[in-house]
């Protein structure tokens, strides 16, 4: 597929065809153009769970998912029945990959000699690099899901279950889940609401020579 076909087709998948496995071989192009993203030293910083079983991809959505409400007379609101349908399409998903940033792997490689920030001050550092490399590394695979015929979610862990979930999988607490991927291949789906807002035109978000 042609790469501006590629990024125009991308979108965020919330439904599934759970009996189409994400053949290994796909998976393997994901991994190899995910540990291709650039990133600031070389330092590699990344570390990436795969989630293939049923098995591990239900404990992660226990241990990840809002706790269950509890018994109610009152019916669903707008926000908890849409919440209810995108958890359900997305535990159909085939495969979970978790994308992790390692901060130590930054500062260790810039207090090497050919960068000589010995103090491993985190304050030099304009934007946390370790955060913005992993997510180009989870854009590579957005993007090669698109050209392998599949569709993908990025989504946010919620902060109060993320002990839970390292827990869960033995995470090691140098490395932090940006986020999390759900990849397969896309069932009918209803579009986000969102997209209602409309896409901003380039000329209303790019200042040409000076913001104005």
């Amino acid at each position: 597929m042609e790469f501006s076909a590629v990024v125009r087709r991308r979108r965020m998948v919330r439904n599934y065809d759970p009996d189409r496995p994400v053949p290994p071989e796909v998976l393997d192009r994901l991994l190899d153009h995910a540990v291709r993203a650039p990133s600031a030293g070389f330092s590699q910083g990344w570390g990436f769970l795969v989630l293939e079983t049923a098995r591990d991809r239900d404990r992660f959505w226990a241990v990840t998912s809002p706790a269950a409400a509890g018994p109610s007379d009152a019916a669903p609101d707008a926000a908890t029945a849409g919440q209810s349908r995108w958890l359900t399409g997305m535990r159909r998903a085939p495969l979970i990959v978790v994308p992790h940033a390692n901060r130590s792997a930054y500062l260790d490689r810039y207090a090497e000699p050919d960068k000589g920030w010995t103090d491993r001050d985190e304050a030099r550092w304009p934007v946390p690099y370790w955060h913005v490399d992993t997510g180009f590394a989870a854009l590579l695979m957005l993007l090669t899901a698109v050209d392998e015929g599949l569709g993908a979610c990025f989504f946010g862990i919620p902060p109060e279950r993320t002990g839970a979930y390292r827990e869960e999988f033995g995470v090691p607490a140098e490395f932090t889940p940006i986020g999390a991927l759900t990849v397969g291949y896309p069932a009918p789906d209803r579009r986000s609401p969102s997209l209602k807002r409309g896409r901003r035109p380039v000329d209303e978000v790019v200042h040409r020579g000076r913001w104005s």
